[in-house]
C-alpha cells in the first residue's frame, strides 16, 4: 500500500512532507486547477515562489480545496530584489496577501546574491518573522556551504531547508552529507533533470524501473527519497501527478542506486549560486 504521509523531521522541529507538487512554471491561468488536481491527488506540500508569478492562484487553489489549510505545507520564497531587513518583511506580507494566507509553512531565501551582500540579514529578518507566527519554518534555495557558514556565524541557526537543483546528472554528494551533519534537510529542484539530455532514457533509470514494474520517473523520485531528499516533481497531468506521488512501495537496491549516482556529471543545468 502506498504510503502518502512520508514526512521528514526538519531542525527547528518542524514535520515536512517527504514529496510535494512543485509549480514553476505553472501560470497562474493553469495553477489552480493543476494545484487542486494535486491536493485531490493527495500531495499536501505545495511550492511555488513569488518568482512564479502564480501565488494568487496557487492560494485560490487551498482555499477551495476540501482539505484544512493546517494539512498543507505550503512553501514560497523570497526573490531577489527584496533583500534587506525591511524589504524582506514586505516582501513576506506581499506573498501571504497573494497567497490568501496568514503564514507559510516554509519560506525560503531564492538565491543567496551574494554581490548584494544582504542575505544575513534577510535571513535573521524572517527569523524574526518565524517568531511573531508568520512562518513556521526559514530556509534558503539555491545556497553554496560558505552561505550557509555566514548564517549560522551571525544567527547561531542554520536554516531548516536548502532547496537546490539535485538530479542523477548532478547529485550533490558532497553538499547533501555536508548537510545532513547540521541537520539541513536537501529539497531537490529539477529532480528529473531534463533539461540537457533525459534521464529517463539512462539505461540505469530503465533498468531499474522495470525490475520493480515501476516508470523510469518513479525510480528517479525513489532514488531522491533514498537518498534523504525532500522532492518536487512537477506535472499537469492528472495521471502523472498521481504516478509520481506513488513511490513509498518499493525500494531500489544499492546496487540500482549505485548505478543511477553513477550518472553524475557534476555539472549544472541551472545558475551557479557563487554568481550574483
Amino acid at each position: 500500500m502506498t504510503d502518502r504521509t512520508a514526512t521528514v523531521l526538519l531542525g527547528d522541529g518542524v514535520v515536512m512532507p517527504r514529496i510535494g507538487y512543485g509549480t514553476y512554471k505553472v501560470g497562474d491561468d493553469e495553477a489552480q486547477r493543476a494545484v487542486e488536481t494535486a491536493l485531490a491527488t493527495g500531495y499536501r506540500l505545495v511550492d511555488t515562489a513569488e518568482m512564479y508569478g502564480n501565488e494568487v492562484d496557487v492560494g485560490r487553489a487551498i482555499a477551495a480545496a476540501p482539505v484544512p489549510r493546517q494539512e498543507v505545507f505550503l512553501t514560497s520564497k523570497l526573490w531577489n530584489d527584496h533583500h534587506g531587513a525591511d524589504a524582506a518583511p514586505a516582501a513576506l506580507d506581499a506573498s501571504l496577501e497573494r497567497l490568501g494566507t496568514d503564514y507559510l509553512d516554509l519560506y525560503l531565501i531564492h538565491w543567496p546574491e551574494p554581490s548584494q551582500g544582504l542575505y544575513v540579514e534577510t535571513f535573521a529578518a524572517l527569523l524574526e518573522a518565524r517568531d511573531e507566527g508568520l512562518v513556521r519554518s526559514v530556509g534558503v534555495s539555491n545556497f553554496l556551504p560558505e552561505h550557509l557558514e555566514n548564517l549560522h556565524d551571525a544567527t547561531g541557526e542554520w536554516p531548516s531547508v536548502n532547496q537546490v537543483e539535485l538530479h542523477p546528472y548532478f547529485n550533490q554528494a558532497a553538499l547533501r552529507a555536508w548537510q545532513a551533519e547540521r541537520g539541513i534537510a536537501t529539497e531537490s529542484w529539477g529532480p528529473l533533470g531534463q533539461r540537457t539530455g533525459s534521464v529517463l532514457d539512462e539505461p540505469a533509470v530503465v533498468d531499474a524501473a522495470r525490475a520493480h514494474g515501476k516508470s523510469p520517473g518513479q525510480a528517479v523520485i525513489r532514488w531522491h527519497l533514498q537518498h534523504g531528499c525532500v522532492v518536487i516533481p512537477k506535472s499537469a497531468k492528472p495521471a502523472r501527478m498521481a504516478e509520481n506521488l506513488d513511490v513509498f512501495d518499493f525500494a531500489l537496491s544499492d546496487a540500482e542506486m549505485d548505478a543511477i549516482d553513477a550518472l553524475d556529471t557534476g555539472t549544472r543545468q541551472g545558475m551557479d549560486p557563487a554568481g550574483g
